[in-house]
């Protein structure tokens, strides 16, 4: 392969970050090629319209549409994403071929005035989903729980400032970005389950190149494809939008797939669980059954979207 391989990513510290642990990947199993990778970035929709919440805005994808367009037309060889901005019904013609090894899939709470969330009074928590919004207010009802948009190290500031009293923010993107020190309190997956994918780089081509497939197959992680696998398996059979306010886990536990998921009603107003084991060869089945088996549960309170 004579010419450049172009990875797409978007802007932010956290993405080029992913994006450079791609390139370095690919360049410790293949020098050569590792050697002809440059990076572009590409602007997303997320990233252009940053005061309006991403429901308003067309929801999941958001982050990762402009980025696909440039992967269907050839001028990207690879596209870098973070899994949970995916959508669960991959585009056509396009496939995800490496699942990096998962981060801390973990929520966590960041704040300079309360050193856990529980001990928040009349206090303002930024928040970027409703899942997360609905979460938090099971764990303490003393809040106020207002949107919040933009990068990690924007939020970080703007907590900073005193525009929110606290922030919720992935645990996955602290530790990239040696921002952990921010984290006040971790979330026990049990106790906060976190959205699908989370914590997992998506590495994904065009599912003609046969030349790139078998390179990202090279870096793709086993164990992290799994889950991944089984929480978007799930999330497809959910059948959400938006502003479906669901978590979802999958973790390996020997031979077999531990998944735990969390769904909001479609008002918000009660809460349905479903934690369900499976074969580790057979993720998709288990995502499948998880999402019957919560969705027969919240029959009457949540209405499939699609």
């Amino acid at each position: 392969m004579d010419n450049k391989i172009t990875i797409g990513s978007r802007g932010s510290k956290l993405s080029l970050a992913y994006a450079n642990k791609v390139k370095n990947l690919i360049s410790n199993v293949d020098k050569i090629t590792g050697n002809k990778i440059k990076i572009e970035v590409i602007k997303t929709s997320g990233d252009l319209f940053k005061d309006k919440k991403i429901s308003e805005i067309g929801g999941k994808n958001l982050f990762c549409k402009e980025i696909e367009d440039k992967l269907i037309k050839k001028e990207i060889d690879i596209a870098i994403h973070s899994l949970k901005d995916m959508d669960s019904i991959e585009t056509e013609g396009l496939v995800i071929k490496a699942y990096i090894e998962r981060n801390d899939p973990r929520e966590s709470f960041v704040s300079k005035k309360y050193s856990k969330l529980s001990e928040a009074k009349n206090a303002r928590i930024g928040s970027s989903s409703r899942r997360r919004e609905l979460q938090i207010k099971l764990m303490n009802q003393n809040i106020e729980v207002e949107s919040i948009r933009g990068n990690i190290d924007t939020r970080i500031k703007k907590m900073e400032n005193g525009e929110y009293d606290g922030v919720i923010l992935a645990l996955a993107g602290l530790n990239t970005l040696n921002l952990n020190h921010h984290a006040k309190e971790i979330f026990p997956i049990k106790d906060f389950i976190p959205t699908a994918g989370q914590g997992i780089i998506a590495v994904q081509c065009r599912n003609d190149n046969e030349n790139i497939k078998k390179i990202l197959e090279k870096i793709n992680h086993p164990q992290t494809e799994v889950c991944a696998l089984a929480e978007r398996s799930f999330l497809k059979t959910l059948g959400g939008d938006c502003d479906t306010a669901v978590g979802c886990s999958a973790i390996l536990n020997k031979e077999t797939i531990e998944l735990s998921a969390q769904l909001f009603s479609d008002d918000g107003n009660k809460v349905f669980y479903v934690n369900k084991s499976g074969k580790l060869n057979e993720p998709k089945l288990l995502g499948i059954l998880a999402g019957q088996d919560i969705l027969e549960k919240s029959k009457g309170n949540f209405v499939k979207k699609r």
